[in-house]
């Protein structure tokens, strides 16, 4: 067959170690699927791979052991799958339009986590609609509290929530739970002063773990959502590195908006030699410099007094030794 691997790529198909056989890339944005399309991909499994699923790190599935002339017949099942995770598509029928930018991953969120301070799945559903399709290599990850189970600070974009909490005096009972709770399970921002809890902002990385601790619901979330948005971290040969804050008490507009601009820099600025069109943001940023980024990635943008920005931003991370110094 002469197959090619640049439209077979991009149509979320990866080659693979035997000749003539590929693996079906299937998206789950913010890692939340219904269990009728895991039916889907187990008949697509079983009629046309090798019987097995995949669960890729990204919260996505891989179906290994399709035969390269059974990719248009894979398609034709998985559009159940794309329309039914509302996947945009450049046309009706044709499976993924893009394999660039990755699977947007959530953890649970507040839907079930006593800890989730949002709705992961419905702010993930809500960027990947705005950034898919797109060939450009991204990496989004959203968690619900700073526990941060997703490792968002591994991304280039990672979603950490956050609450204000609000303290109504008359429902405490000076018990010290809340207090007790912050110093040893996050950052000791409580303290109590004539049977009063009084909280430090500047201390206070709105958890919610006094909201959790509370027995008499003297804490409660705000009713305003708010982010951390942690950038550029990343793994790979180069330069791994956690992602460090840029963003502290934003709002979802504020961050969808700097990851659609990033997209624009990132076209403006990528590598023309990239392989396979591909170079990762943050060595973009390592390149023309982490102030040029923040000019992209603010246009337009507008955001509310409470935030805090980080005026320039530091990495360090893991730097490879060259092999001609061994």
């Amino acid at each position: 067959m002469d197959i090619n691997l640049k439209k077979l790529k991009k149509n979320a198909f990866r080659y693979t170690k035997e000749r003539g056989i590929t693996a079906s890339r299937v998206r789950v944005p913010g890692g939340h699927i219904d269990a009728k399309y895991l039916k889907t991909l187990a008949n697509i499994s079983e009629e046309y791979g090798n019987g097995s699923l995949h669960i890729t790190a990204r919260q996505g599935f891989e179906i290994p052991g399709i035969k390269m002339e059974n990719v248009d017949k894979v398609n034709e099942m998985l559009q159940e799958v794309i329309e039914g995770l509302e996947i945009n598509q450049v046309e009706e029928g044709t499976g993924y339009s893009a394999s660039g930018t990755r699977n947007v991953t959530a953890c649970i969120g507040n839907k079930v986590c006593p800890f989730g301070n949002y709705n992961t799945t419905n702010f993930a559903k809500r960027i990947e609609k705005a950034i898919f399709p797109n060939d450009l290599h991204f990496k989004i990850a959203l968690t619900g509290c700073p526990n941060d189970c997703i490792k968002a600070r591994m991304h280039d974009f990672g979603i950490i929530g956050m609450t204000e909490p609000q303290y109504e005096y008359n429902r405490c009972i000076s018990c010290g739970a809340c207090v007790r709770a912050c110093k040893k399970k996050a950052t000791g921002a409580l303290s109590a002063e004539n049977y009063k809890v009084v909280r430090d902002p500047m201390k206070c990385i709105g958890c919610g773990q006094c909201v959790i601790e509370c027995p008499t619901g003297a804490w409660t979330r705000s009713k305003e959502r708010y982010y951390r948005l942690a950038i550029m971290g990343r793994t790979g040969k180069k330069n791994p590195r956690i992602a460090e804050d840029f963003l502290i008490w934003a709002d979802e507009d504020s961050i969808l908006k700097i990851i659609l601009n990033t997209y624009k820099y990132v076209k403006e600025y990528i590598s023309k030699d990239a392989p396979e069109g591909k170079e990762h943001i943050g060595y973009i940023i390592d390149r023309t410099g982490f102030m040029e980024w923040k000019k992209w990635a603010l246009e337009g943008v507008e955001l509310s007094d409470k935030v805090i920005i980080k005026n320039n931003v530091y990495w360090s991370g893991i730097k490879y030794p060259n092999t001609q110094n061994y």
